[in-house]
């Protein structure tokens, strides 16, 4: 059972929505994990399977949605009234074939733990996993596309003055995001969600909170989400 003190939420986030900007924020808001690379690490220990495997198979991961989109154009399976469960390729730490659906099964018992004991998810259907969750708050973060890709180019930016200030040679590469690079990570992203779950990721059922982020400034957005999921756990504890 959740401690009525816990914080519980979870963020599905388009790309250039400023997830992963706002997630871990309103983690440290609230005082509660923020789940996010952790999950794969937590998989691979769970499956006994290298971490790469693992990411190969996490939608927040790049290699993950890299997958998911060959996979998406490959089969016509990814659909709203159907799951593939296939996967050649990964096997555990006894050479046993691993099939994608352990790897979600495993992804679901992470995301089930943080429900427990309080904790922010971005991703990886986390709505639909604890839409059963007595205090659990959903927030959906999209905008116009256009939008979105400016919001990413200025992060990127910010990311690649940090990384020259380190001294990272590699920022020297540099590049804006793409409209392509926008759509590909949108139409991943919401591939995992109907492959695996036979839901629609933007579907706003799925969610207490729909924010166009590009609209309302990220500090707001994680003000906004800060009190609700603060009011959701003092309504169910009191």
């Amino acid at each position: 059972m959740t401690h009525p003190s816990s914080h519980v939420v979870t963020i599905s986030a388009t790309y250039g929505a400023g997830g992963s900007v706002i997630g871990p924020t309103v983690a440290r808001r609230l005082g509660v994990p923020f789940v996010d690379r952790a999950i794969p690490g937590a998989v691979a220990h769970r499956i006994g399977c290298s971490l790469e495997d693992a990411l190969e198979h996490d939608d927040r991961a790049p290699i993950g949605l890299e997958r998911l989109l060959a996979s998406a154009a490959r089969m016509p399976s990814v659909t709203l009234g159907s799951i593939d469960t296939t996967f050649i390729g990964a096997t555990d730490s006894e050479g046993r074939l691993l099939y994608d659906k352990e790897f979600v099964e495993h992804t679901e018992r992470v995301i089930a733990q943080a429900g427990r004991t309080g904790g922010v998810v971005l991703g990886r259907a986390g709505a639909v996993v604890l839409a059963d969750h007595a205090t659990a708050l959903h927030v959906r973060l999209d905008g116009p596309k256009r939008r979105r890709l400016a919001r990413a180019a200025a992060m990127r930016e910010e990311s690649r003055g940090e990384a020259l200030r380190r001294g990272d040679e590699e920022a020297e590469q540099w590049r804006p995001p793409t409209m392509r690079e926008l759509e590909d990570n949108d139409r991943a992203r919401a591939a995992y969600v109907r492959r695996f779950y036979r839901a629609d990721a933007a579907d706003p059922r799925l969610y207490h909170l729909v924010v166009d982020s590009t609209a309302i400034g990220l500090a707001a957005c994680v003000d906004a989400i800060e009190r609700l999921a603060r009011d959701r756990a003092a309504a169910r504890a009191g």
